[in-house]
């Protein structure tokens, strides 16, 4: 074991679990313990949930300007000292994305979390409302209170770093929970957080346990007022479910099956390029992966052409290894999801014209490792169309009718995000307005900045954004304050 034995953090000390029990954190390649944790359990999140309420009237008292001093400092450091060396292994082993393309959106992006929240900090602004009375109005935004904050197991270190950095940001303190795949990162993001003297004990307690006992606990808690959840629909069904009886603030970005419209002026090679890229990185699996790919008739076979050479030149190996472009799936459970979907298109009809085999041989063998897998002749009744399939599969459409396009595209129950490839910019923008997606890009796909609000509508969130300054305002509510101006 590279890690050992750990310990959770909770009231800025390290602590076992209640019961004492642990459980073993594997490397998705070769299948061999990287350490152990907690197995945190109601007990345990009553603890995390007092020491976060004990801790909010602190943190919640600092001014803007100190909370913000202290997420800058937090980002430079991140960037600068901790994540090289931390973060991209544990990428690696945890949920198998090659080492060398993690420093990017793992540590540059959790670091540019840091240092924008820091930054919008700042600038959390109500304003005053004239009034016709005898009476001044004033509304301001507030923090929302103590968050329970649970995120996924894809690009984990961003997106617990995303929540952590919004919520302190707005004053808030927190309970963060991640899949037990990833619970040696948030762990290493504890020991990260704890080199800050000042950070209240308290303010940020991770803990790792099951999301089907200690996830859904936190959702239903009554000390928790706000929920930030980050991962698929159904989970998010049931999060909802479990807050409903409390009434908490929702935060939620959820699944998607999203759209990417090629026109016949499109920049092929540019379309492949990003659109290649977003779909195989991380293995697909991404909520913002293209989720259906419609090529206009006249540049479907050229396209398919590119695509499928840019798909073949892709490593798939061990995620240490530098030269590896994609690395193993996080779990037999979700390769085996994987390989139905792989099975249903085949059943369905669908031409399979590269990949849809589990890859084998010394390298492959403990791990769960899938090529880029390309489907043409997909119609929309097939469940690879109309499903989140979370993994390297690309599903691909011929079309000829720029309405009929557009109503297939828009006829899906998440709207999470949307590309239209066209040098036409002026008709995609006109089209775009007619697609219900939280994200709408022309000649690009699915960019994700710290400076960005990001979210999706429908089945693909609910609640409001995450990232810029939107994001920090998620995290916060409306309080009106009237002063009578008559003594």
């Amino acid at each position: 074991m590279i890690y050992g034995n750990m310990k959770m953090w909770i009231n800025g000390e390290w602590v076992n679990a209640e019961s004492g029990k642990t459980f073993a954190v594997k490397n998705v390649t070769t299948g061999e313990d990287l350490g152990t944790v907690p197995l945190a359990g109601k007990a345990d999140v009553d603890k995390a949930v007092a020491a976060a309420r004990a801790a909010f009237p602190v943190w919640s008292g600092r001014t803007a300007n100190q909370r913000s001093d202290l997420l800058l400092k937090m980002g430079e450091k991140l960037r600068n000292e901790f994540g090289k060396k931390e973060v991209p292994p544990l990428s690696a082993m945890e949920h198998g994305l090659p080492a060398h393309l993690a420093f990017g959106p793992d540590v540059m992006g959790a670091s540019g979390n840091f240092i924008q929240a820091g930054a919008y900090a700042r600038h959390i602004e109500g304003h005053y409302i004239p009034s016709s009375s005898d009476r001044m109005y004033m509304l301001e935004r507030v923090p929302a209170g103590v968050c329970a904050l649970i995120t996924p197991w894809n690009l984990p270190f961003f997106l617990m770093v995303q929540k952590v950095a919004l919520s302190l940001a707005a004053g808030c303190t927190s309970v963060l929970k991640v899949p037990s795949i990833n619970a040696i990162s948030s762990l290493k993001l504890a020991e990260f957080l704890s080199s800050f003297e000042e950070l209240p004990k308290g303010a940020v307690n991770i803990i790792t346990g099951p999301g089907s006992t200690v996830g859904t606990y936190m959702a239903e808690h009554p000390g928790i007022d706000c929920v930030g959840f980050t991962g698929s629909t159904e989970t998010g069904v049931e999060i909802m479910k479990a807050a409903a009886p409390t009434l908490k603030k929702l935060v939620m970005e959820l699944g998607g099956k999203n759209p990417a419209i090629i026109f016949p002026d499109a920049n092929l090679d540019r379309a492949v390029e990003v659109l290649g890229h977003h779909q195989f990185f991380n293995c697909g699996q991404a909520c913002g992966s293209p989720g259906r790919y419609y090529i206009h008739e006249d540049v479907f076979d050229e396209f398919l052409e590119k695509y499928l050479t840019h798909a073949k030149h892709l490593k798939v190996g061990d995620p240490l290894k530098p030269d590896s472009d994609m690395g193993p799936l996080v779990s037999k459970e979700h390769f085996d999801n994987v390989m139905k979907y792989i099975g249903s298109g085949k059943e369905q009809g669908a031409k399979l014209v590269l990949g849809g085999e589990r890859l084998t041989g010394p390298e492959y063998d403990n791990g769960y490792f899938i090529p880029p897998t390309v489907f043409t002749d997909v119609t929309p009744d097939m469940k690879i169309y109309r499903e989140e399939i979370f993994g390297p599969v690309a599903v691909m459409l011929k079309w000829n009718d720029e309405a009929e396009v557009m109503r297939l595209a828009e006829d899906n129950n998440y709207g999470l995000t949307a590309s239209i490839w066209s040098k036409n910019v002026a008709r995609a923008l006109t089209l775009g307005k007619g697609l219900t997606v939280g994200t709408f890009s022309v000649n690009s796909h699915n960019f994700i900045a710290a400076e960005a609000p990001w979210g999706g509508v429908k089945a693909s969130g609910v609640g409001g954004r995450e990232g810029g300054y939107q994001g920090v305002l998620e995290y916060t509510v409306q309080k009106m304050t009237t002063v009578c101006l008559i003594e």
